[in-house]
């Protein structure tokens, strides 16, 4: 059962994938922390050319089937480039209530 972003616990996770579902290429740079970082597979990326190939130029957006404790979803992710994959995320939040480091990969 898909959980609606708007449902999701944490605040900064819920922005982010709420961000990512609306395609707000305008306001998401606005929620990672400053110096965010992140991984795909296992592999560090460039945060702000993953987001724009994987996400915004992709039209990729996760639904969350499962939530847990600190920040980690399990997702079908859906593009353009890749169809739909079933893909963990793991979120790390600083105590500013940002995100300041994200990892995903298929699951």
């Amino acid at each position: 059962m898909t959980i609606r972003s708007t449902r999701l616990g944490d605040p900064a996770v819920r922005a982010f994938v709420t961000a990512v579902d609306h395609h707000d290429r305008d306001g998401f740079p606005a929620l990672p922390a400053s110096g965010a970082t992140m991984a795909d597979d296992g592999g560090e990326r460039d945060l702000t050319e993953w987001i724009d190939r994987e996400i915004f130029s992709s039209h990729g957006h996760p639904e969350a089937d499962d939530e847990s404790g600190g920040g980690l979803l399990l997702a079908r992710h859906r593009d353009d480039t890749w169809g739909e994959l079933r893909t963990r995320w793991s979120f790390t939040v600083d105590d500013d209530g940002r995100i300041s480091r994200f990892e995903t990969g298929e699951a």
